[in-house]
């Protein structure tokens, strides 16, 4: 960056113009773990294409999911008013879309703006074939590889880095937020997820936090509270309930502190693999051949995955509410002993 800037200031010294950045809208509308796998997509870009001026657009509730990422150079939002937010980035004048969500949405967008696009290709009838016939041909490759394949033509590459995560000084969490019990060392435990056939149920949950010695921290939203306070009640000085408690961003510094994190498959098992930390993941109706395991890139770190044969599985490429089976064999068979066999080998 520094010599782009000195040979800015000699073309200046001598009369001549700078040379013209190339501006690029990179869509991701949702959700936290979507967006988190797409910043190699805007750190390759930015620090590879020295000219290149990135702009993100996201809806509203999942701007901090990328707020104080130092590769943006501008991030849009889709808030209350489409018109407005069009009108925005009709001014911005860009060069290029890379719409990595690929949608109805995008489409819109991409009509409204006329502009060069280049579009991630989201595999839907290759999921639906593993879903409803279970028949497997998708791609062994990973969803950011897939995500990097948008730009691979302005000849930006893997530079083998994982995934990014930034939060503020002032999002982090303090020494009297964590209970004196946990201020040594703590397993993060992820208890929630957008839909009940990814969460591990509670009585798994109470059964893990009963029978391992450690301190554990459940993490999860405002709509995990109640879920967190049962399991919790295994054993309330060891497990400390913070579903609710913090931010987004708060709750992601509380996975960077975390000795281990075990996780649904959700949007904090994403944030956890950004942060390097060792994870041990929890399958239901999802499964890792849909290319969205923790990633790591070249960073010699590695995850397990737990998860179980069931004829039905996957049912579903995100979920329902409940098992539409009745039975939710997918998790009700991970069983809380292997977890807790696998966390001590971690741990």
């Amino acid at each position: 960056m520094e010599a782009h800037d000195d040979q800015t200031k000699d073309s200046l010294l001598h009369g001549e113009m700078p040379p013209a950045k190339r501006k690029f809208l990179l869509i991701r509308f949702s959700s936290i773990g979507d967006i988190v796998l797409t910043t190699p997509v805007i750190r390759c870009l930015k620090t590879q294409l020295p000219d290149a001026e990135v702009h993100f657009l996201v809806r509203d509730r999942f701007l901090p999911v990328i707020q104080h990422n130092p590769y943006i150079d501008k991030i849009h939002v889709l808030a209350h008013s489409w018109e407005l937010m069009i009108e925005e980035l009709r001014t911005e004048n860009f060069d290029y879309i890379i719409d990595l969500h690929h949608n109805t949405k995008t489409l819109r967008v991409k009509r409204a703006l006329k502009k060069k696009s280049f579009s991630f290709y989201k595999l839907n009838i290759q999921k639906y074939l593993l879903t409803a016939f279970k028949i497997n041909l998708l791609p062994r490759m990973h969803i950011v590889d897939r995500y990097l394949k948008t730009v691979e033509s302005f000849g930006v590459k893997n530079d083998g880095r994982g995934l990014d995560y930034f939060i503020s000084q002032t999002e982090e969490t303090r020494r009297e937020d964590i209970p004196v019990s946990h201020s040594a060392g703590y397993i993060a435990c992820v208890i929630g997820a957008a839909h009940g056939t990814k969460r591990w149920p509670v009585h798994k949950w109470k059964e893990l936090c009963a029978n391992l010695n450690y301190p554990i921290m459940l993490l999860g939203g405002p709509e995990d509270r109640e879920r967190g306070e049962e399991i919790a009640s295994a054993d309330t000085v060891k497990v400390y309930n913070s579903c609710g408690k913090f931010s987004l961003n708060e709750s992601a510094d509380l996975v960077r502190k975390a000795k281990l994190v075990i996780t649904n498959d959700t949007g904090l098992m994403h944030i956890a693999a950004a942060y390097k930390k060792v994870i041990i993941s929890l399958w239901g109706n999802t499964v890792p051949a849909f290319g969205m395991t923790p990633y790591y890139g070249d960073f010699s770190l590695n995850f397990l995955a737990l998860q179980t044969k069931t004829w039905c599985r996957p049912c579903s490429k995100i979920g329902y509410n409940k098992c539409p089976l009745g039975h939710f064999r997918c998790m009700e068979n991970i069983q809380a002993a292997d977890v807790i066999e696998k966390a001590r080998q971690k741990i």
